[in-house]
């Protein structure tokens, strides 16, 4: 990476000991939303509800959580203005996954524990779809031996992400207002409930499949967990299916590296590049830095990747 968000110290850590638990806080919010989903979802269902919920989820995602969040908070491979990362990095926690911390908290520690020659099955998703399910939604993995984490002081010195880290379960209520006075209590229930629901499971489902190996083309050394491509996906995904890639080479802002891998969270940092609101945008690392890596012969043509 060009820099890390979070600094994993983990000397005398073991990715491995220790045991999940049942995380009220967490449980309580993923439950409710589904409830309110389930329960209020078809009985308040109109097209013009129906249709803001699409898109809003999927600007949510792209703008919120792949761009602002992943690609930009956490993985830092692109810089952008302070105003507009704000925005982006608001519009990930309408998501209603966690606040900036945690979000960094949660993938930092995960990409730690994967990148280790072994961790428990919390971190490596091995278990069956529903244990996964139940684990990711509902638990928190308690280390015997945790590693330490630290900030950059420049993101844990900001007051607005400490506000939106404090505040992050109630900005859905502040969306809530808007949505009611447009389209009454049909969209706040599309636009909160199911939206969050959606989203939240969605991201586990992905992350799951693609930490349960399928095609990929880099090998990454010493890792226990090796991450797969979901092929066809690109667009659903906003380009986070191409995980094998971006395991390689986190540092990149770009994760469809390969022709025909779309990538929406690319396209939409290239239109900002092209109106002067990024720079500093993150590639691949060039062959004599990839020491770390494998390259898996026949899966994908010619190194595209390299030649980027």
């Amino acid at each position: 990476m060009r820099r890390d968000v979070w600094r994993v110290e983990g000397e005398g850590a073991d990715a491995v000991s220790g045991r999940v638990e049942w995380a009220p806080a967490k449980s309580l919010w993923n439950s409710g939303m589904v409830a309110g989903a389930l329960i209020l979802g078809p009985v308040t269902a109109t097209p013009g509800a129906v249709a803001m919920f699409v898109i809003l989820t999927y600007a949510t995602l792209l703008l919120g959580h792949s761009v602002g969040m992943h690609r930009y908070l956490i993985h830092r491979a692109f810089d952008m203005p302070r105003w507009l990362a704000r925005t982006l990095v608001y519009l990930g926690v309408l998501v209603g996954m966690a606040g900036p911390y945690g979000i960094l908290r949660i993938h930092d520690l995960r990409d730690w524990a994967q990148r280790l020659p072994a961790c428990h099955d919390f971190f490596s998703h091995r278990r069956s779809l529903l244990v996964d399910a139940l684990w990711q939604l509902h638990c928190r993995f308690s280390f015997e031996r945790p590693p330490a984490l630290h900030v950059d002081r420049d993101l844990l010195d900001d007051p607005w992400l400490q506000w939106m880290e404090r505040t992050w379960m109630l900005q859905q209520a502040v969306l809530a207002v808007p949505l009611y006075w447009i389209g009454g209590w049909s969209w706040v229930v599309w636009g909160v409930c199911c939206r969050v629901s959606v989203s939240v499971a969605g991201h586990w489902i992905v992350t799951y499949y693609c930490h349960n190996p399928g095609a990929g083309q880099w090998h990454v050394k010493g890792a226990g967990v090796q991450a797969a491509n979901l092929p066809g996906l690109g667009f659903v995904t906003l380009g986070e299916c191409w995980h094998n890639n971006h395991h390689a080479f986190p540092e990149s802002a770009r994760m469809g590296l390969e022709p025909g891998e779309i990538d929406p969270g690319y396209w939409v940092i290239e239109r900002l590049r092209d109106a002067g609101l990024a720079w500093n945008i993150g590639a691949p690392r060039g062959g004599p830095q990839r020491d770390d890596l494998t390259r898996v012969e026949g899966l994908h043509g010619s190194d595209t990747a390299e030649a980027r």
